[in-house]
């Protein structure tokens, strides 16, 4: 346990010279991983104490002391902001990764952006469902051959409205991520079928790591933008049959 003593000298230690180093910053980071609340509230305010008694002695330094205090509350910030941020793993068999989902799912206040290659589980189905009806502004991502699977849930979501696009290429969009209210990420093997909870070997990892949030909304806005909708598929194809029925007449 670190003892505000310790706290205490590496402040005054640091403001010796009215600045705080790489070394110093990385030391600084390492104590605030080791204290509990009460201590990060003592060297916040012990910092502006020794900074208050620093300038009523060395007035003419009164703008290095306010770069040094604000690079102590920057550090002391940033790593509040990290350990408020949340990560945890979950692995199937079983129904961790499915219950996970679906607690996450069920959470979504404003937005629900899901890219996976297939979904079929009902539990979780019923979950987007749900956000759907309660407002959430729900977008799907899937696979164009697997939503013509036996048991896929995509025809039922289109049939309710829910924005959907699918891939057309002859590659498959293979992945499995969802983003709950632009702020937490899961993402992992795991496919959003039963047999992925009863039997397969899957995992997901959820985060609230905004440098892993921000890449895969940004992938999600890019696939949006490239895919198309059902609807819009078969407006194509219509299209396309047209025009080469009226060549096959040219050509006649």
């Amino acid at each position: 346990m670190i003892e505000t003593d310790q706290l205490d000298q590496w402040l005054r230690d640091s403001l010796s010279d009215y600045r705080i180093d790489p070394r110093e910053k990385q030391e600084l980071r390492l104590l605030l991983g080791q204290i509990d609340s009460e201590q990060r509230h003592f060297l916040r305010n012990r910092a502006f104490d020794l900074a208050q008694e620093e300038l009523r002695h060395h007035p003419e330094q009164a703008k290095r002391l306010l770069d040094w205090l604000r690079a102590v509350m920057r550090i002391l910030d940033n790593s509040q902001s990290l350990a408020g941020m949340e990560s945890s793993v979950y692995f199937s068999p079983g129904d961790d990764c499915r219950e996970k989902l679906v607690a996450m799912i069920r959470g979504a206040r404003q937005n629900l952006d899901i890219c996976v290659f297939t979904i079929s589980d009902d539990r979780i189905s019923e979950a987007i469902m749900a956000a759907h009806r309660r407002g959430v502004a729900v977008r799907i991502i899937s696979d164009d051959d697997k939503a013509h699977d036996r048991g896929s849930d995509i025809d039922r979501f289109r049939s309710k409205g829910v924005p959907l696009r699918l891939d057309s290429d002859a590659s498959h969009m293979h992945n499995k991520f969802a983003i709950v209210d632009r702020s937490v990420l899961a993402n992992g093997s795991f496919n959003w079928t039963r047999s992925a909870s009863d039997r397969n070997q899957e995992n997901i990892l959820v985060t609230e790591d905004p440098a892993l949030v921000r890449p895969f909304l940004s992938r999600f806005e890019l696939l949006w933008s490239q895919y198309r909708s059902p609807s819009q598929q078969r407006e194509e194809q219509i299209r396309n049959a047209t025009r080469g029925a009226g060549n096959a007449d040219t050509k006649g």
